[in-house]
């Protein structure tokens, strides 16, 4: 007898296969999900219609990560239909779901396969992935130790003394992140990457071939900030809109995972923003942009400030993340703006244009905006002045308090309004990750961090080195993940 659990997974997979064709089965501990997997898992996908992963329960001496963990993994690759923690052997679980195919990795075609008995019952079929890659486990882990023990984060020690702080000014600061109540409003984007192998060039013209090898999902735009600063331990309400479509189901599952309290409004003039990435050995091939960029009615910017105002009064932060494609009007900005003056709520903004065009001096009474170079001229059109005549102009346009401008690979520049000395100093900090994997979501980790450390009582110097540290995080790994207190620790800490 199966047990409940297995038991409720059969269910669902019948209830849900009933005009699918082939069941393909796929079975495995998936302690760290890696190339191989996805090969794997893309060939039996390949083999039929639907896609069941059992992602083995914890057992002692195999496991190396919890369960919840490791089908969480599992869960996130979009050619699977339906995974579950598998706490039945494969063979019993086998024999009641009868799939049509069983999947196993090529390493197990010359050894004992113990399923093999109960698919030859039922008239099944067993096959071996057929991919090229192999990856051990231990050589993954060697790998990533190796990795970490090299570090590529490199302190800035000379600017601390400069500014006159310590390791345990940083931590007491960290330490307030959990007192913060912060609110986010911006354009919230799904990111999609798709991991592909390099063919080669084409024949008939001059064009890359590849061939996708596996699929992640990530929380992107002013969702991660919001996400960046739940994991940082605020309490946090997010604001944004939506269109009528599949994928907001995962955007309000990674933000109620994140302990995001989400506010999200439908627009049905527009999709919900989905940006794919094409990446081969770590860089990025082409980009496709599914959105549309007309700002939102002024019905829904009624009920968007409406229900914004009802939970205004306690907030101690407020982040504008603006991608420029239609969720912040400057109406909703300017009614949102006044009422955080009247309540003396700390603001702070960030406006992108990366592919788009946008102006960041349209938020006004900022005590932080995090521009790049290329941001901070557009909005004063002024591409000749340096850069701290062009900071200087920047904060006088928008009436802002401190700017930074961000360097990309060479770091920060902070122009600070420090009350303590002569007003409006300059300084700058290197880029602190020497050896970045993906630059995506850099410049958002650094204005929610920074931005909470000034919510938290630290000066804008201390506030500019916590963000530095969460920008070189952020950049160490692959894709836009939430950035936690312990990643922050294991950096300024070691």
């Amino acid at each position: 007898m199966l047990k409940q659990s297995s038991q409720k997974a059969l269910k669902i997979i019948r209830n849900e296969t009933k005009d699918r064709g082939k069941i393909i089965f796929v079975s495995g501990f998936f302690n760290i999900v890696h190339p191989g997997h996805l090969r794997l898992l893309r060939f039996a996908a390949e083999c039929g219609d639907y896609l069941v992963v059992g992602v083995r329960n914890d057992s002692p001496g195999d496991s190396f990560l919890n369960e919840t963990i490791r089908l969480e993994g599992v869960c996130a690759i979009t050619l699977v239909d339906y995974c579950f923690i598998l706490e039945d052997t494969a063979p019993d679980f086998i024999r009641e779901l009868k799939p049509a195919i069983v999947v196993k990795g090529k390493e197990h075609e010359n050894s004992y396969n113990p399923e093999a008995e109960a698919v030859m019952a039922y008239g099944g079929q067993m096959l071996f992935s057929s991919g090229d890659m192999s990856f051990s486990l231990v050589e993954l882990l060697q790998d990533e130790s190796q990795r970490l023990a090299s570090s590529s984060f490199v302190r800035n020690d000379a600017y601390m003394e400069r500014h006159k702080f310590n390791w345990s000014d940083l931590d007491r600061v960290l330490k307030c992140f959990k007192k913060l109540k912060v609110l986010v409003i911006g354009d919230v984007i799904v990111d999609e990457y798709i991991t592909c192998d390099a063919l080669g060039m084409s024949q008939e013209d001059p064009t890359i071939v590849v061939t996708p090898v596996g699929v992640e999902l990530y929380l992107g735009g002013a969702g991660i900030v919001a996400a960046h600063a739940s994991n940082l331990g605020a309490d946090v309400s997010f604001f944004s809109i939506n269109g009528n479509d599949e994928i907001v189901g995962f955007i309000k599952d990674k933000l109620h995972l994140a302990g995001v309290k989400a506010h999200l409004f439908q627009d049905d003039s527009r999709p919900t923003i989905l940006k794919q990435r094409y990446r081969s050995s770590g860089k990025t091939l082409l980009r496709v942009n599914h959105l549309r960029q007309h700002p939102i009615s002024r019905e829904l910017q009624k009920k968007i400030l409406a229900s914004l105002l009802d939970r205004l009064s306690d907030q101690d932060l407020i982040i504008f993340s603006d991608f420029n494609y239609g969720c912040l009007p400057q109406p909703l900005v300017n009614d949102i703006i006044l009422e955080c003056k009247k309540k003396k709520i700390m603001m702070v903004a960030d406006s992108q244009s990366s592919s788009q065009i946008g102006d960041v001096s349209r938020f006004e009474h900022m005590w932080l905006m995090t521009p790049t170079e290329r941001e901070a001229r557009l909005a004063l059109k002024d591409f000749e002045s340096g850069l701290v005549v062009l900071a200087e102009k920047l904060r006088k346009k928008a009436m802002a308090k401190n700017i930074f401008i961000t360097l990309d690979k060479e770091g920060v520049l902070i122009h600070a309004d420090d009350s303590n000395k002569v007003p409006y100093l300059t300084d700058r900090i290197d880029a602190m990750n020497k050896a970045p994997l993906d630059p995506a979501g850099a410049g958002d980790s650094l204005l929610t961090c920074s931005a909470m450390a000034l919510a938290s009582g630290a000066d804008i110097w201390q506030s500019a080195y916590l963000g530095s540290v969460a920008a070189a995080c952020q950049v160490g790994r692959n894709g836009n993940l939430p950035l936690s207190i312990n990643d922050m620790y294991l950096e300024i800490r070691s």
